[in-house]
């Protein structure tokens, strides 16, 4: 059974930065992709950032591109999302992903496992 646990939220200005963490367990993770995606209030679910495990391939949203990294420690099992330059609009619920595949997921649909979100909030 896949566990994925977020942490690294919180309250931070514009223009600050974050890091998320999301610890993984279960399964061995170098035949899957993982991802981070974000919901902020009355909004869809909207992807924000993908990796896959084996190799540390990466694709970006354009509204995080150049603000925001994914990466993983292989030695850890987590998953990690630097924040930088906040903005007050990348307020959200952030969610941890995981899909049983060799690609690159870039549709919040196509993730199988889910973390239960961290809480990002940038004021103005």
């Amino acid at each position: 059974q896949v566990q994925l646990v977020e942490s690294g939220g919180g309250l931070v200005q514009a223009g600050g930065s974050l890091r998320l963490s999301c610890a993984a367990s279960g399964r061995t993770f170098s035949s899957f992709s993982m991802g981070w995606v974000r919901q902020a209030p009355g909004k869809a679910r909207e992807f924000v950032a993908a990796i896959i495990w084996s190799v540390g391939s990466t694709y970006y949203a354009d509204s995080v591109k150049g603000r925001f990294t994914i990466s993983r420690d292989n030695a850890k099992n987590t998953l990690y999302l630097q924040m930088n330059s906040l903005k007050p609009e990348d307020t959200a619920l952030y969610y941890c992903a995981a899909a049983q595949s060799m690609f690159l997921q870039r549709n919040s649909g196509s993730y199988d496992y889910w973390g239960q979100g961290t809480q990002v909030t940038v004021s103005s």
